[in-house]
């Protein structure tokens, strides 16, 4: 049975029930003599689409079922790549298993994967949050293989969480043992629970006074799951992350969970997997972290995702090491995409260039056409409750971030700010520097521009300064978060920001034993031997620091004034390079206005 909803476009939408109550969507712009169909949507959801059961048109005579048998035909005909090919049972071999560490804030899983590792990741993290996801591949003692995934834990990267447990064959919950069962750490449970994933508890920081394992295994058995210890089915490990404590037993039985799972993937195929991150590097072009799920990559493979495609250029693993292929399980990060694909998006090898950007072109139109669909209009409804509300305001805002995984978190917590008086509306959100091309979006559409871990750049932030145009820069995303809902709340109390005091160009390198020195050319403010600094490379945050010196020709400076030559070392780090701009900040207390 199918029934019609006209909406104000002047286009009919057909619905129809399938057997397993699943919902397909199909668009249809009726005409005097037939219907053309334009587009399916699967699942949707209330945003994509409202349906007025007393606003059904009978216009059933229009279609008939076989009409819409041969469409359906037809579709499924033309997106026949993205149906996976069943692979015969002679050519599996054994896989690596791929391990999601999940869990709240704070509660040691960056901790345990760096204990894992041997490195040092929450370093790099502002203020030591996770904000990105992170995939690893460690070697074990007995030469077994276990690719991890990092997810953060803090409330606003519920899709990125979300994307950890849908590729992932095995969860590990990280729960603080002188804590308790938090709130994302039940949405965590629930997302590896949707996904099917068994599950690991990996009760942490038993070293600390206070831990108590068996109030966490009490607080899970209230959500129906039972450790084995107390008689259940899911495994559990007291562990301490920082201490090394027991952290090999939690690596048994991961494994333990491989072997039951029989986890198996054909090498021997074209590779498909999944995007874990993407990134615009200024000078490497569009990069991606991807995981490869089934098949092996090789370098010179066109691979298609989403919209995008490209020639694999080059691959690395993640100690930034060259490699040539990527077998089942294993995380890299490949050049030569023409784009960002977003996070969480699947991937596909093909053979013939042309019909990869067929395939890519033909998904961007779809895409483009659903956009142009989506776009609100305002209405006499929305006009007549704008007026009645007498206050109404919208807040615009252009979203510009190092990573796609943050911008989309950033954009998707802040439109949930929005309330009946305000409304948060994302106009432009993508990944890469600051440009001119925002600055001018932003004055067209009298909105402010939010920075996630980018710079704006030398032009882009004069022509902001000169049209007035606010940029605001942030590094933690709850910050930004904060200050937008406190903005929009009216509650401006004096608040802290940071004011930049000098960009210094970094012109030579010199290399010591001990140190890195670079010589530089002060462009613009005056650069103090007490500031703290930041390292912008590309218009990227690298590092954030001290000083280590200054000096003007020999001597030790207090501080050096714009078009002057210096030289600096940058305390507890040597990575600089030609090029790179050193910006000098403080931060003052201001007192905030709307």
């Amino acid at each position: 049975m199918y029934t019609y909803d006209l909406l104000e476009n002047g286009c009919y939408y057909l619905v129809k029930e399938k057997e397993n109550s699943a919902i397909t969507l199909i668009r249809v712009a009726v005409e005097t003599d037939h219907c053309l169909f334009i587009q399916r949507f699967d699942d949707p959801t209330e945003t994509e689409w409202k349906l007025k059961k007393d606003a059904i048109f009978d216009i059933i005579e229009c279609l008939s079922d076989e009409a819409v048998k041969a469409w359906e035909e037809h579709y499924d005909s033309e997106d026949e790549y993205s149906e996976e090919e069943e692979d015969d049972e002679e050519d599996l071999k054994p896989r690596a298993p791929i391990v999601t560490i999940m869990g709240h804030v704070d509660h040691g899983k960056t901790s345990l994967l760096d204990y894992i590792r041997n490195t040092n990741v929450i370093a790099g993290e502002a203020g030591g949050i996770t904000q990105h996801i992170g995939a690893y591949e460690v070697t074990l003692k007995d030469g077994r293989n276990i690719t991890f995934l990092d997810t953060p834990g803090h409330e606003a990267f519920t899709a990125m969480r979300a994307r950890g447990a849908k590729v992932t064959d095995i969860a590990v919950i990280v729960v603080a043992a002188d804590d308790a069962v938090m709130p994302q750490t039940k949405e965590a449970i629930s997302h590896a629970q949707a996904a099917g994933v068994p599950m690991i508890f990996a009760i942490n920081k038993m070293d600390k006074d206070g831990a108590n394992p068996e109030k966490i295994k009490e607080q899970l058995a209230a959500m129906n799951i039972l450790v084995e210890s107390w008689g259940g089915k899911y495994q559990s490990q007291e562990i301490s992350a920082k201490k090394g404590l027991n952290i090999d037993l939690l690596l048994e039985k991961i494994l333990l969970e491989t072997d039951i799972l029989e986890l198996k993937a054909n090498p021997d195929r074209e590779a498909n997997g999944t995007i874990i991150e993407a990134t615009l590097d200024k000078g490497r072009g569009y990069v991606a972290t991807i995981l490869v799920q089934n098949g092996t990559l090789n370098v010179g493979d066109m691979i298609v995702s989403g919209q995008h495609f490209g020639k694999v250029k080059a691959m690395y693993n993640e100690r930034n090491q060259r490699v040539n292929t990527a077998p089942p399980s294993t995380p890299v990060l490949i050049l030569g995409l023409n784009g960002a694909p977003q996070a969480g998006e699947t991937f596909k090898v093909f053979e013939n260039e042309s019909d990869a950007r067929a395939m890519a072109y033909k998904r961007g139109q779809i895409l483009r056409e659903q956009g142009m669909r989506a776009k609100k209009h305002i209405t006499l409804d929305e006009i007549g409750r704008r007026l009645a509300l007498g206050s109404f305001k919208e807040l615009n805002v252009i979203i510009k971030g190092d990573v796609d995984g943050s911008v989309e978190a950033l954009s998707d917590s802040l439109q949930k700010l929005s309330t009946e008086e305000i409304v948060v509306r994302v106009i432009h959100k993508a990944v890469g520097a600051i440009t001119e091309s925002d600055v001018t979006l932003a004055n067209a559409s009298d909105a402010i521009i939010i920075g996630f871990n980018v710079r704006p750049t030398m032009q882009a932030a004069r022509l902001a300064e000169h049209e007035a145009i606010q940029i605001k820069l942030y590094s933690i995303i709850y910050n930004a978060i904060e200050e937008i809902k406190s903005a929009m709340e009216g509650m401006l109390e004096p608040t802290v920001e940071e004011k930049i005091l000098a960009n210094v160009e970094i012109r030579e390198v010199y290399k010591f034993d001990k140190a890195s020195v670079a010589g530089c050319f002060v462009l613009d403010g005056k650069m103090a031997r007490n500031n703290r600094i930041r390292l912008v490379r590309d218009g990227i945050v690298i590092f954030t620091g001290e000083l280590g010196s200054l000096k003007r020709f020999k001597d030790d400076a207090k501080e050096v004034v714009s078009s002057m030559e210096c030289g600096l070392t940058i305390k507890n780090y040597n990575d600089i390079k030609v090029g790179d701009i050193v910006e000098a900040f403080e931060e003052v207390e201001v007192k905030r206005t709307l």
